[in-house]
């Protein structure tokens, strides 16, 4: 079953959370959590999301190039901006339970622009 989710001005770290819970198959009748669920999360207008706050220029992302001192930060502003559709899937990434199944399930994740569906 398909569920489509509007994310225009709603709070991101919601939508990510109800984007977690199809994914791991809680909200079909059928659910076993040693199953991955043939449930698809559709998200549209993921760019008109919503953060409160303060944390879009507070809240900070890190990666390291493996080299001594290089540290790389964004803020979430910046991060948004060059790639809205990978910070969201990182957040409902985070948010499944860590085990085998978590590759397969953020598989039906499935984000639409311009009419078009993009994973």
């Amino acid at each position: 079953m398909d569920y489509k989710i509007d994310a225009k001005n709603k709070p991101f770290g919601r939508v990510a959370s109800e984007v977690a819970q199809i994914l791991s198959g809680k909200k079909s009748a059928d659910y076993d959590p040693s199953k991955v669920s043939s449930d698809r999360a559709v998200v549209s207008n993921l760019e008109e999301i919503v953060i409160s706050g303060s944390k879009a220029k507070d809240k900070m992302y890190y990666r390291h190039t493996g080299y001594m001192g290089h540290l790389k930060e964004q803020n979430y502003e910046t991060a948004f901006k060059k790639d809205a559709k990978k910070l969201f899937r990182g957040a409902v990434l985070n948010m499944l339970p860590k085990n085998f199944l978590r590759s397969r399930r953020i598989l039906n994740l499935v984000f639409i622009e311009d009419g078009k569906e993009s994973k």
